[in-house]
């Protein structure tokens, strides 16, 4: 939305604390380690921006508590997929060679949103390895969660997602539907699926110099998961016994809540049953 249309959608400015008690009120609280996919622009206007959305975060998860979120960078996927707009033939096969390496600290994430972009560069944020679907995360499990990030089959075990589901952790869709939902991927990883697999290169410092790794991945796909996330919501999200979802507002950008072990666990069922 427009800044106009910002500030005509909200009857107030969203502050640092109104967020804060937006976000516990949709179930976020203390210790929580919390995925976050999140459209600013959605949430209407923000006195401060994405700064404040991330320091409402804070507040309700800390200090034991840990905030995740992609910072993936398009830039080092396969130039031969590049659609909008593709690049000549005869750039394809030395892409690698033509960019800078991925330096985790100052390379900017691709169209992951202001907010995901701002915790990334905050004071104690840390950032995982991978060229092209690292994750930042920032609190008390941090370094944990992006140590160590397999090059190879990046959104499965050894990811991120992977730790995220290991601490029983949750994801937080602020303004944003299922089809960037990552913990999604993850499940494809664990399914029993026809995949096909791609090889990808990217140029990574190494030992005070450039290499250009190459690593192994799964064709992830994202057709499917609006209508996965919305039964996910309607069979476990219903269970009175066994809470997966909550819904809520911050601001005036829709928020959900989600168990993310359920979620994952609820998704390969799912995808071996629809795909």
């Amino acid at each position: 939305m427009t800044e106009r249309e910002a500030v005509e959608a909200v009857d107030e400015p969203l502050t640092v604390d109104s967020i804060a008690a937006d976000l516990t009120d949709v179930g976020v609280s203390g210790g929580d380690t919390l995925l976050v996919h999140a459209s600013l622009s959605s949430l209407g206007w923000v006195a401060g921006g994405a700064q404040a959305v991330v320091e409402g975060l804070q507040a309700v998860v800390e200090p034991a508590g840990t905030l995740v979120v992609p910072t993936f960078t398009g830039q080092y996927s396969d130039p031969a997929t590049w659609s909008n707009p593709p690049v000549p033939d005869d750039w394809v096969l030395d892409m690698p060679e033509r960019l800078p390496p991925f330096r985790p600290a100052v390379t900017p994430s691709r169209e992951m949103g202001d907010v995901a972009e701002c915790l990334r560069n905050y004071p104690d944020a840390v950032r995982s390895r991978h060229p092209e679907y690292s994750f930042a995360a920032w609190g008390a499990d941090a370094d944990a969660i992006v140590a160590d990030h397999d090059f190879d089959h990046a959104l499965g075990e050894g990811s991120p997602l992977a730790e995220v589901y290991d601490r029983d952790g949750s994801v937080l869709l602020l303004g944003v539907g299922h089809e960037v939902n990552s913990s999604l991927h993850l499940a494809e990883y664990r399914a029993d699926l026809d995949v096909e697999t791609v090889d990808h290169r990217a140029p990574v410092p190494r030992d005070g110099a450039v290499e250009t790794v190459e690593y192994d991945d799964i064709a992830k796909r994202t057709e499917g998961f609006e209508a996965l996330g919305a039964a996910f919501e309607r069979d476990v999200g219903a269970e009175t016994d066994a809470i997966g979802a909550e819904t809520g507002a911050i601001g005036a950008g829709a928020a959900t809540m989600l168990d993310q072990p359920m979620l994952v666990d609820y998704a390969v069922d799912w995808l071996e049953t629809h795909r």
